[in-house]
């Protein structure tokens, strides 16, 4: 069952697990469970995608219980009224607190976008980033003794394709577990020393305004056990409290 973090009559929100595709998709024709299918038949009732999430990323992921719901979500979604707020755990120190606007040029699939312009221009991709915590730990990866990680919390202010994790290599600070963009040697030495494999994103926050009601909705999505353990592991329990539990707005309901 899916962790159901805010649920009314007109929408639902779930913590989507990382591994988990949140619609059926031919780009991974051997899998079978979906958060959209299990969500559905978890409360019994259609619901509708509003946003997505990329399969191996995990945390906040929102439904509208109706059509006409889904088309204004879709309508804050492209007005920027969406807030989001992501967390990361990515190679090296990051130096500062600061925003990177890096247009970026669109990803196709060879498939779904045969028919797409292969030219078409970069596009606007912003994102503002904070580090939150830092750590070096005695471990050889690649050719350094130790290893140095960060973790960040990532805003986006655009929605380009994998624009959190092509922004954060762009940095050259890709993000651990990024097997599209990332660093092999670092993947494989979150899995041989910390026995942490998979992406280190997290979509933790989302704050919206109800799109009936128009009540401000905050939606927070705790860690799961995997980031957790490497939290502690990295001794950043202090830094990052609020992300072990989930947390609601006062005027938000909620059904676990």
């Amino acid at each position: 069952m899916l962790e159901i973090l805010y649920r009314d009559e007109h929408l639902v929100a779930v913590n989507k697990p990382a591994g988990m595709l949140v619609h059926r998709s031919w780009l991974d024709k051997h899998e079978t469970v979906f958060a959209m299918q299990t969500l559905r038949d978890q409360i019994g009732q259609h619901v509708f995608t509003v946003h997505r999430l990329d399969k191996p990323t995990s945390g906040v992921l929102l439904f509208a219980l109706s059509s006409e719901v889904a088309r204004l979500l879709s309508q804050q979604l492209e007005t920027r009224q969406m807030n989001k707020t992501y967390h990361a755990v990515v190679r090296g120190y990051v130096a500062e607190d600061a925003t990177l606007d890096y247009p970026l040029t669109e990803e196709l699939d060879k498939i779904a976008d045969k028919f797409a312009n292969p030219d078409k221009a970069p596009q606007p991709a912003v994102t503002h980033y904070r580090v939150l915590a830092q750590v070096e730990m005695p471990v050889p990866v690649g050719r350094y003794d130790t290893a140095r990680y960060s973790l960040v919390e990532l805003k986006p202010e655009t929605g380009r394709k994998h624009q959190l994790r092509r922004h954060m290599t762009h940095l050259r600070h890709p993000i651990l577990g990024d097997s599209a963009h990332g660093d092999l040697k670092q993947n494989r030495g979150m899995v041989e020393h910390f026995g942490c494999p998979g992406l280190m994103l997290h979509a933790s926050h989302l704050q919206l305004p109800h799109p009936v009601t128009g009540d401000m909705l905050e939606i927070t999505a705790k860690w799961d056990s995997r980031w957790q353990n490497l939290v502690e592991r990295f001794g950043w329990q202090a830094r990052v409290p609020a992300l072990e539990r989930v947390e609601f707005a006062a005027d938000c309901g909620q059904d676990s």
